[in-house]
């Protein structure tokens, strides 16, 4: 549908915005391979990574989101093996298209912003360079592995209050990761970083790009998240890629004078959006899913507030007595509308998909939303390898969904 307006119906900004993560791609025919995967990719732009496992890992939810269930081994090569794909800093931890590294060496090249990080460059001297040489002779290979490293890589006693309880060495190769010095593979089976050199993993072409200037880059990451959220404020722009908001600002109204972005108002939003030239806005997007916690479409937790009109807080780190709707719980979408919450877990040892709390969101419609959320589950159970679902009692949907399922 053409966007000729400057004014947008909410209900017309949340299309434009589930067409642009891919949610009204058309469905799968036959099996899904790397090239259905890849389109996933650029749709998004950027997915994150987490290391949570009470479900599955969070990076394969987005993938069967918008295509279905899918053989897991076949994304894990595509992603650690292809040469298409590459791990670093892009939201939070991130899977990239290898297209942007040339894109993110101005962050490359940026001091590590945690100070803890950094801290081994004055407690153990001379371990950075150490710790390279090692995985560059090495690699791929567990930071655990190197045991040249001597006491470097032994855990040190717990600190109060310290969520990381982390190595001198981890602190290295974490340090050497955010510079660009050793980049990284994932163990399939453990989902444990393996450090490499560069050229393990990113394709000699990409790297012998010549590196942008920062602003020319930040821009760049401006425009590639425009188009992977259809229509956004600057400071969801910004976050997209955890830009500071202060220059990216400044870079959004310069693409916006450009004509690169058109400023527009959305119903109900305080802050003035921008469109993306390529933005569509479909008649509808007929579409069911469960969307993980660090979904594209839901991480930033005021732009889904006020897209959706659905309030979404993580409680993982909450504790179990002041949780209000679970540990990991997922938002249910259908249409254009986030209809509903699911707290999962995958009991492994029993094959069951565990809903361990259900709710209904507004505009919840029974007759239609029930059934298309037990389908899920059902899906979800099968991608996962469990053969049951088994929907507990807390909730205000849970007697309803566990007739149904």
């Amino acid at each position: 549908m053409p966007l000729s307006s400057d004014c947008l119906r909410l209900a017309d900004a949340r299309r434009i915005a589930l067409h642009a993560q891919g949610f009204s791609d058309p469905p799968p025919r036959g099996r899904i391979d790397r090239r259905l995967f890849r389109r996933v990719l650029d749709r998004v732009g950027v997915v994150q990574i987490d290391s949570v496992n009470v479900l599955t890992r969070s990076h394969e939810l987005p993938f069967l989101a918008r295509l279905g269930p899918y053989d897991r081994p076949a994304l894990a090569a595509w992603l650690w093996g292809s040469g298409e794909v590459f791990e670093y800093w892009g939201h939070e931890a991130s899977l990239l298209p290898v297209a942007l590294h040339p894109w993110l060496r101005w962050r490359m090249s940026e001091q590590h912003p945690w100070g803890g990080v950094r801290s081994f460059q004055t407690s153990h001297p001379g371990l950075g360079d150490a710790v390279l040489e090692a995985v560059l002779e090495h690699g791929p290979i567990a930071l655990g592995d190197l045991h040249q490293l001597g006491d470097a890589i032994k855990r040190p006693p717990p600190q109060p209050g310290a969520m990381w309880n982390w190595t001198p060495a981890k602190k290295a190769v974490e340090w050497l990761f955010w510079n660009g010095e050793v980049a990284a593979l994932r163990n399939p089976q453990t989902f444990e970083r393996l450090y490499a050199a560069p050229d393990r993993v990113i394709p000699a072409a990409t790297l012998a790009q010549p590196t942008p200037l920062a602003e020319t880059a930040m821009k760049h990451l401006l425009l590639r998240a425009a188009r992977s959220l259809g229509v956004a404020t600057a400071r969801s722009l910004a976050d997209y890629h955890r830009l500071a908001i202060v220059p990216a600002r400044r870079l959004v109204a310069e693409l916006a004078a450009e004509g690169a972005l058109r400023p527009v108002a959305v119903q109900g939003w305080r802050q003035e959006a921008f469109l993306h030239p390529d933005a569509h806005m479909p008649r509808a997007v007929p579409t069911s899913a469960l969307l993980s916690p660090f979904d594209s479409l839901i991480w930033d937790r005021q732009r889904t507030e006020d897209l959706f009109d659905f309030r979404y807080r993580i409680e993982i780190y909450v504790p179990a007595a002041q949780r209000v709707h679970g540990y990991y719980v997922l938002p249910f979408l259908r249409d254009s509308a986030l209809v509903a919450r699911v707290d999962l877990k995958a009991d492994r040892a029993t094959g069951t998909l565990l809903v361990r709390g259900s709710y209904a969101e507004p505009p919840f419609d029974p007759e239609a939303d029930l059934p298309a959320l037990a389908d899920r589950l059902r899906e979800l159970a099968g991608f996962l390898g469990l053969s049951e679902v088994r929907v507990e009692r807390r909730g205000d949907l849970a007697a309803a969904l566990a007739a149904v399922v």
